[in-house]
């Protein structure tokens, strides 16, 4: 009988001995669960509007193949200005800052960017259509146009002009001016003249670096210049902006001529938003508007202003990233870029505020708030804003006859999502969207072709892809 109780006793301490196991690794399950979904909300919240939701926007930098994560918890704790990145260290607890950093070390990969089957045929809400690859082997493409003779200019924002023709990439081109190819800078849009086969005129938007400054100190400038024989010549630098700093983004600057022949564009406040956007003696946080040879327009709001830039158009601007014009009314649109939320269309109207910073739909990347208002008197409201941001990039109204029920319709690529949306304009109002091509990768530009095919500039793997209607 003594030895039955003794084995039961033992019989009942080994049970709840494994109790006790299995219930402690519950708990460290339950506790690692618990801070993963914490981390990657973190993440999310905090890190994917730039970085990517996949953490793919990383740049290729050398800390990326080190064992430890130290350099990626000083980034976080510390933040790294001069690229816009904000210092979290007043957000996380030193512990979140060490998971986050771990998590980024752990699960950062090159090339996720996903791409659309080659002719696969895709249904949208009012056409099919299939996807097009034009040109592959590029890095970031930015700016896209096409010469009459149908050879194709590609800016690479790391600083090359390439020309492609008759399914051969040539260049890089030679004659570019020196560029400062830093953060979100490098060589950027292309614009041909109206009048381009008379007098052969390209416009190039570009991150000019200050000559003999040792800060590497830049700003957006705008060249004109002709092509011969793949070799910019008869280069004029017809706008440079002012003041520059050492920052790496928020440069703008997509280039659009109005039916009247002037030249529009922006200029981002340069990541200095307390700064410049609201203040008319910078270049900086503006959309500009100039003659084709870099003259003032004497009717520019500002022309006579003493205490002004003449160049400006229209101010309180943050980072424009799309320019183009309405076909139907003439109106130059703007896309730009919020900080966390408030990405923005507006109709740029002369002398108007825009309001940035003073109001936004947004707030800072690290979770607080900036301003308190999204609407003043004397301020301009968006036509459209996204809230989350979609990070809009190139963007244009397309008046071919090629698509059928898309006609008259705004594109405009998503970089964070990598999709394109399409709105519906009435009366200057977007009243419907149709997202295309979702997870097709980061969109950065939107451009409508001579032949009216609707063309795109993916980055990272670099590609042109083309839009190709299917008749029912």
């Amino acid at each position: 009988m003594k030895r039955i109780v003794i084995l039961s006793i033992m019989l009942v301490l080994f049970l709840f001995t494994i109790y006790s196991f299995i219930n402690e690794g519950n708990k460290q399950a339950q506790q690692t669960h618990q801070a993963k979904s914490k981390v990657e909300k973190n993440y999310q919240n905090y890190c994917a509007g730039c970085h990517g939701d996949n953490l793919e926007k990383f740049a290729n930098k050398s800390w990326i193949e080190d064992d430890s994560h130290h350099s990626a918890l000083k980034s976080i704790k510390n933040g790294i200005p001069e690229m816009g990145m904000p210092s979290f260290a007043a957000i996380f607890s030193e512990e979140e800052i060490i998971d986050l950093a771990k998590y980024v070390k752990k699960n950062i990969k090159p090339n996720q960017t996903k791409e659309a089957t080659r002719q696969k045929i895709i249904q949208s809400e009012k056409l099919k259509f299939f996807v097009d690859t034009i040109v592959d082997g590029l890095d970031i493409p930015w700016g896209l146009e096409f010469l009459p003779n149908g050879d194709l200019l590609i800016s690479e924002r790391s600083g090359k002009l390439l020309r492609y023709s008759n399914g051969k990439i040539y260049g890089p081109i030679a004659g570019l001016p020196e560029i400062m190819a830093i953060g979100q800078g490098g060589l950027l849009d292309l614009k041909l003249h109206p009048d381009y086969e008379t007098n052969q005129w390209i416009y190039i938007s570009y991150s000019a670096l200050k000559e003999k400054d040792p800060r590497r100190k830049g700003n957006t400038a705008i060249m004109r210049t002709r092509l011969v024989n793949d070799k910019l010549i008869d280069k004029e630098v017809i706008y440079q902006g002012e003041p520059y700093t050492n920052k790496g983004h928020h440069w703008g600057s997509k280039l659009a001529f109005d039916n009247n022949g002037y030249l529009y564009f922006g200029n981002g406040d340069r990541g200095q938003r307390d700064d410049f956007p609201q203040n008319l003696d910078s270049d900086n946080g503006k959309i500009h508007r100039i003659h084709d040879d870099g003259s003032i327009p004497t009717d520019n709001p500002f022309a006579n202003d003493p205490n002004g830039r003449n160049t400006i158009y229209s101010y309180g601007h943050r980072n424009p990233q799309g320019t183009c014009v309405n076909p139907l009314t003439g109106d130059i649109w703007e896309t730009e870029h919020g900080p966390r939320g408030g990405d923005e269309i507006n109709i740029i109207k002369p002398g108007q505020n825009y309001g940035w910073p003073v109001i936004s739909y947004g707030i800072n990347y690290n979770g607080t708030k900036f301003t308190d208002i999204t609407e003043k008197e004397g301020m301009k409201q968006p036509v459209f804003q996204w809230t989350p941001s979609i990070a809009p990039c190139g963007m244009t109204f397309l008046d071919s006859n090629i698509y059928d029920d898309w006609k008259y319709n705004l594109f405009v690529g998503s970089l964070r999502f990598k999709y394109i949306e399409r709105l519906e304009i009435e009366n200057d109002q977007v009243v419907h969207r149709e997202k295309l091509l979702e997870g097709i990768g980061r969109v950065r530009n939107v451009v409508q072709g001579p032949d009216g095919f609707l063309y795109v500039a993916i980055e990272s793997p670099g590609k042109i892809l083309k839009l190709v209607p299917i008749a029912e």
